[in-house]
């Protein structure tokens, strides 16, 4: 049972990454990853936020009504990203400047909406916050590794702070949304690879 349990925070980052393996959230994965910082805000928006609602719509889902769940579903999550724009708005302004309207966005990710459709309506609540909780993990981690290898080889930076000798001339490639394609791209063949790998070797 606890094997269960902790497959739902561990599955998702790496055997079932929704950006590696299921390809959702691609969009803001090239949007705000020229930054470390603004990748770390992001994908803790997007983890509080997924696994609040797949809460939430646990907790509703024997009061909601089939032909109308996913309005419910949509009002939930329109709810908390309105909550999590107005709180960094008012504690890290400018991290909320630069991440422009990508938060707001969090509504129309098809990572939130997909496991609360998916896992939420079928689950009990426990499992349900945990699901979601994993999945953004898996999300937040996908973007803090395309947001290190871009900003260190793009300005030769971590977190603001110079890693790469002065002498070190930035690959403007990978400040550009090609170089997001390119490293997602890259982790994508890595995940799919190795997993293969793995499933031949346990077959």
């Amino acid at each position: 049972m606890a094997s269960k349990t902790s497959k739902l925070l561990t599955d998702p980052l790496l055997d079932n990454n929704p950006v590696t393996f299921q390809i959702l959230g691609v969009c803001s994965s090239l949007a705000v990853t020229t930054q470390v910082k603004t990748a770390l805000v992001m994908g803790a928006a997007l983890t509080l936020v997924t696994g609040c609602s797949n809460l939430a719509v646990s907790l509703l889902r024997k009061q909601i009504p089939a032909k109308i769940r996913m309005i419910v579903e949509l009002c939930v999550i329109a709810t908390l990203v309105i909550v999590a724009d107005q709180v960094l708005k008012a504690m890290l302004y400018d991290v909320s400047k630069q991440l422009s309207v990508f938060v707001g966005l969090i509504i129309t990710n098809c990572i939130v909406m997909g496991r609360a459709e998916a896992f939420a309506l079928q689950n009990p609540a426990g499992k349900s916050f945990l699901d979601g909780i994993g999945n953004g993990l898996g999300y937040s981690m996908v973007l803090v590794i395309v947001s290190s290898i871009r900003e260190l080889l793009g300005s030769g930076t971590l977190l603001g702070h110079h890693i790469l000798p002065a002498s070190y001339p930035p690959n403007l490639l990978m400040v550009l949304p090609p170089g997001a394609f390119i490293v997602i791209a890259l982790l994508i063949w890595f995940q799919r690879t190795l997993i293969t790998k793995q499933h031949q070797e346990e077959a």
